[in-house]
């Protein structure tokens, strides 16, 4: 699996935004659109596309996309 080609995927459709590209240093303040509704959305279609689930600890110690993409990364190794 391509985690930032899926994700970069993820990302456009929950925001409506084919300009998104991602970086690992991303955060919210970097896409416009990205508040807690959003951020929910998003974690529920990563869960379900990627077929894992995060524990919501694991989710508060995300500080950028880097650490979602190394977390993904770990789940599905």
């Amino acid at each position: 699996m391509d985690i930032v080609a899926s994700l970069t995927a993820i990302f456009r459709e929950v925001f409506d935004d084919e300009g998104i590209t991602l970086t690992r240093a991303m955060t919210a303040d970097d896409v416009e659109g990205w508040d807690s509704l959003s951020h929910v959305n998003l974690i529920v279609t990563i869960e379900a596309r990627c077929g894992i689930k995060f524990s919501q600890k694991e989710l508060l110690t995300f500080k950028n996309v880097g650490d979602l993409m190394d977390s993904i990364a770990a789940k599905i190794s």
